[in-house]
């Protein structure tokens, strides 16, 4: 037991952090030339005007990259960022679910990418207050055409990348707000059983247990479950009790207007994930998979009736994950419910980031004015359009609304889709001809437009602004906590962490009231009275000016 909390504590530790899916937009026509339609009507910087330095830029490496592509750090995607943008640049593949790690040994050894592209804050939090990223103000001002405009035209840019010093120290980009969690489930099989949509708690678990016992694959075999248990399906099931804080041990969030640690709303949610454990309706096994890659697989093999996840975009979907399922159950039918309704009311569930820090500058970096003319380039909307779409003609044609439309979506999962880490500077949100997400998806391709109806079910059900947003913002813009408060809370997850997963399993020799009282315990004993304080001080002193789900929710509005 105490080998299996360890390997799933260690893949929670961080804040949990969201991800967004490839950028929308249009493409230059073939890999050999670069259109010069930038954000803002400010064209790109000419590449072929002065001698290329070299730089080094990290990579998440997913292990998605096809065989025949080649490999995270070299493929058709990163030559050709090579052959058209303005510096020479060397990949660092960076395990996406061991960032942290890898990114510390590197910065320790003095070999750490020039420019690091990482989702969550925390992390380079750390480096900051090392001293280990380059200020980038004066870089900027110097170097930089289309970065510095966009800050100008849209100030929260500046407003999320600068630090308590009072200086500039990241890049990000925007998006428009869209759903990255949800809750998927088998329509075919709800038919097939007689069963309607849950739309309560109460009712998922019925359903769950229906979809364990009562075959409903059809097969004869007893080779079926009904939720999923695993990784991101935790926070999901923690967001129907509002329990989804600032970590998933640490349930911080909002309630009557007050920042406070519902424990009672973490143990409810834990209270859940025992029932569905105890009935046999998740694999047993599921804290082993702590990267959620057999749920995945599960789910893509037809053996999962619910997937609780971070779905990510639905175009992406519907080409890497429905076109697989099809193949493997041609009759199946999956859509995206709302959170059902729990004693805690009913909640959205958590979005994409609409102002999204991505990249930063190691404050070694032996040429930082090519950092920052690889930055430019990469924030151009034409350079998102090359990326989302590839070559015009193999990967897509132009449509009769002037946007790329994808036309084999096998040869697009194979050729293009694995790239999205590469477009991490791209905002989508600038794209006004071919920017709406919907725009991608050919509607002639079967699985293309089923994704379609999946993302417009998804945008109805979850995009819902008079429901509450389960958390007090999105994870990446909560506030750095001092460094001896930042111990103190990993010191108390790593406490805290294990007592709720010894619940889960732990039948009725081990209850939830009596793992709350523990939790409570071990977070008084770390010192957590001090953090807690520090964040309701915070939340009382800049909810005016932090950037919070109420901004969220005013992006949904204005779109």
């Amino acid at each position: 037991m105490k080998k299996l909390m360890t390997t799933t504590l260690s893949a929670l530790l961080s804040v949990t952090v969201l991800m967004t899916g490839c950028t929308q937009g249009k493409n230059t026509t073939d890999t050999d030339k670069r259109s010069t339609n930038a954000p803002a009507g400010e064209k790109g910087t000419d590449p072929t005007s002065e001698p290329k330095k070299d730089i080094t830029v990290s990579v998440y490496d997913r292990g998605s990259v096809p065989a025949a592509e080649g490999t995270t750090e070299d493929n058709r995607w990163t030559k050709w960022l090579n052959e058209s943008g303005p510096s020479n640049v060397k990949f660092v593949p960076i395990p996406r679910w061991e960032s942290a790690q890898k990114l510390n040994v590197l910065f320790a050894s003095g070999s750490a990418p020039d420019l690091i592209f990482e989702y969550n804050p925390v992390i380079m939090d750390t480096f900051y207050t090392q001293k280990q990223l380059m200020p980038l103000d004066d870089l900027i001002e110097k170097h930089s055409t289309v970065y510095k405009n966009l800050l100008e035209q849209y100030p929260a840019l500046r407003k999320v990348g600068t630090k308590s010093d009072g200086k500039l120290y990241s890049v990000a980009r925007l998006a428009s707000v869209q759903p990255i969690h949800g809750l998927l489930i088998r329509k075919d099989w709800l038919d097939k059983l007689g069963l309607e949509v849950p739309t309560t708690v109460e009712e998922l678990l019925t359903v769950a247990k229906a979809f364990t016992e009562q075959d409903p694959d059809g097969n004869n075999a007893d080779d079926t479950y009904g939720i999923s248990l695993s990784f991101k399906s935790q926070d999901v099931i923690q967001s129907f009790f509002n329990a989804y804080g600032i970590n998933p041990a640490i349930p911080l969030v909002v309630e009557n207007g007050e920042l406070v640690i519902s424990w009672e709303n973490q143990k409810l949610a834990v209270d859940y994930m025992k029932q569905i454990f105890e009935m046999g309706a998740a694999d047993k096994d599921f804290l082993n998979d702590a990267n959620g890659a057999k749920a995945k697989q599960d789910f893509l093999n037809g053996k999962l009736g619910i997937y609780p996840n971070q779905v990510g975009t639905y175009f992406d979907f519907a080409v890497n994950s429905l076109s697989v399922l099809k193949k493997n159950d041609p009759a199946a039918e999956v859509i995206p419910i709302a959170y059902p309704a729990s004693s805690k009311g009913s909640y959205n569930p958590a979005f994409t980031n609409p102002v999204q820090v991505t990249a930063y500058v190691n404050a070694n970096a032996k040429n930082p004015d090519a950092v920052m003319k690889y930055i430019d380039f990469a924030s151009e909307v034409s350079t998102g359009r090359k990326l989302g779409y590839g070559d015009d003609g193999t990967h897509h044609v132009i449509g009769e609304n002037g946007c790329p439309v994808v036309t084999d979506a096998d040869k697009f999962k194979n050729e293009v889709a694995y790239n999205g880490d590469l477009q991490m500077l791209v905002s989508g949100l600038l794209d006004v001809e071919c920017g709406d997400p919907e725009l991608k998806f050919n509607v002639n391709d079967p699985i293309q437009k089923e994704g379609l109806e999946m993302h417009r079910m998804a945008k109805e059900a979850y995009l819902d602004v008079n429901k509450p947003y389960p958390g007090i913002t999105h994870p990446e813009h909560y506030p750095m906590l001092p460094e001896d408060l930042s111990l103190i809370m990993t010191g108390a997850i790593e406490a805290i962490q294990p007592i709720w997963y010894k619940s889960v399993l732990g039948g009725s020799s081990y209850t939830t009231d009596q793992a709350m009282q523990d939790a409570i315990m071990a977070w008084e004993k770390s010192g957590g009275k001090k953090v807690e304080d520090w964040y309701q001080d915070w939340y009382i002193n800049s909810k005016d000016t932090a950037f919070l789900a109420k901004d969220i929710y005013d992006m949904i509005e204005t779109k």
